[in-house]
């Protein structure tokens, strides 16, 4: 690149967080930088799976600023709530929106690009472009308006046509509106996206293989090999409804199935999770583990499961799948039959589906996996040749640049190509619950 461009990116989460959305702006952000971009991220208070500010970071003032390597941070004081509904969400919101707007780097931007969610990263790029005069660009991880009605969030269904209409507004400005998933291509476009300025960009895989022994790691843990150890990593929030998981969990134990729930990770449900799981000897709750030991963890189980409510359908892609399929281990994903997850699990081949909040339907697909272990051991190596294959890093890097190149007033002819998207109805797409299809799609 002959010169550097000057990017800013909008976006509430941000290393620290090392789970979430956060670790892929930060790595967007740093390799950018090594690719001689100067970059600067406006962000705000680690505070992600927790939903409670960082030890250090919660008595500084409005803004401070820090440097990640190359890349410049500013981070604003916000409201984090302990709590999840629609008036402290908006609260949420509107303190990062307040806080950051106004607020601009050392250097003016060449382009902006904004990381939804929260609504309001989108909002601040939005403003950033119409100060400085230049474009800004869309980085939609989950779409919001979907979002406050299907993830459970108390009052979301009622704000959910707001959220929509200012989505919409942000999305119809941008030059370009990046999803991680194809199933939101449709929604956008009844936004009046048009699809020319619709890429997909997956995320990837962020981790590296496990290299722990798994017999070690599981005597570490105390999981016994007689028993199907399922691993639920990552948050506990409402959107994951895994009390239906202690509900399969206790039917499990009725039964004498020899199965282990395992909940490793944290969130605003985790302590009513812990409260309703009480007295289950099935049921197990394991810390966030240091990144070190994460995916020899994830490795040691026999299942890892991916659990949603079943009114969630296409407001997020789950990244925790991303680590699932590299740690090599038969991923089952509990969602509704529609679902982007639902999608994603097919199309990877490397796990089974069963119904949403359906403990019946989950315990007899674990039942298939214990029963048939080639069927499992079938799924456990299809998930690292999927990542490898799909979701590198590096190619990830490469069409992220290729699409904020796209943005620029200079890029002319467009840089970038729109990757076909799927505008099927989501019922149409095929799906199998408790067994692999001889077939499954592949990402284009």
């Amino acid at each position: 690149m002959p010169t550097a461009r000057n990017l800013h990116i909008y976006g509430i989460n941000y290393w620290p967080e090392t789970t979430g959305i956060a670790p892929y702006t930060t790595a967007i952000a740093r390799a950018l930088a090594e690719r001689d971009w100067a970059v600067t991220v406006h962000t705000g208070l680690p505070h992600y799976p927790e939903w409670q500010v960082a030890a250090g970071y919660g008595r500084s003032g409005r803004r401070t600023d820090e440097t990640d390597g190359a890349v410049a941070v500013r981070r604003y004081r916000h409201y984090v709530p302990g709590r999840q509904s629609a008036l402290r969400r908006a609260a949420y919101e509107a303190t990062f929106l307040a806080s950051g707007r106004g607020r601009a780097g050392a250097t003016a931007p060449d382009l902006v690009l904004g990381v939804v969610p929260a609504l309001s990263g989108g909002l601040l790029a939005r403003a950033s472009a119409a100060r400085h005069g230049v474009p800004y660009g869309l980085l939609i991880q989950d779409l919001m308006g979907n979002a406050a009605d299907q993830s459970g969030v108390a009052g979301g269904g009622r704000v959910s046509r707001l959220i929509r209409t200012v989505e919409g507004r942000i999305a119809r400005g941008a030059a370009g509106v990046a999803i991680v998933a194809e199933g939101f291509g449709p929604h956008l476009g009844a936004m009046g996206v048009e699809p020319g300025r619709i890429e997909i960009l997956p995320n990837w895989s962020h981790v590296l293989p496990p290299t722990g022994d798994r017999a070690v790691t599981r005597a570490e843990l105390g999981w016994d090999d007689s028993t199907q150890v399922v691993l639920h990593a990552g948050n506990m929030g409402l959107k994951q409804g895994l009390e239906h998981v202690i509900v399969a969990a206790r039917l499990a134990e009725r039964r004498g199935d020899p199965v282990r729930f395992v909940l490793m990770g944290d969130g605003n449900q985790r302590a009513s999770l812990g409260t309703l799981g009480s007295g289950a000897a099935n049921l197990a709750f394991l810390p966030p583990q240091p990144a070190e030991r994460f995916m020899d963890v994830l490795a040691a189980a026999d299942v890892l499961l991916v659990n949603e409510r079943a009114s969630v359908r296409d407001m997020s892609l789950p990244s925790k799948l991303t680590s699932y399929f590299v740690a090599g281990r038969p991923v089952v994903a509990a969602t509704h039959p529609s679902s982007v997850t639902t999608r994603e699990v097919i199309r990877s081949g490397a796990g089974l589906t069963a119904p949403a909040e359906d403990p019946d339907a989950l315990l007899a697909v674990l039942g298939q996996l214990r029963r048939d272990s080639r069927l499992a051991d079938l799924l456990a190596a299809t998930g690292p040749e999927y990542a490898a294959t799909h979701l590198s890093a590096a190619a990830a890097y490469e069409r992220t640049e290729r699409f904020l190149l796209g943005l620029l007033p200079t890029a002319s002819p467009r840089v970038f190509t729109s990757l076909a998207i799927d505008t099927r109805p989501a019922d149409r797409v095929p799906v199998f619950t408790g067994q692999r299809p001889a077939e499954v799609e592949t990402r284009p």
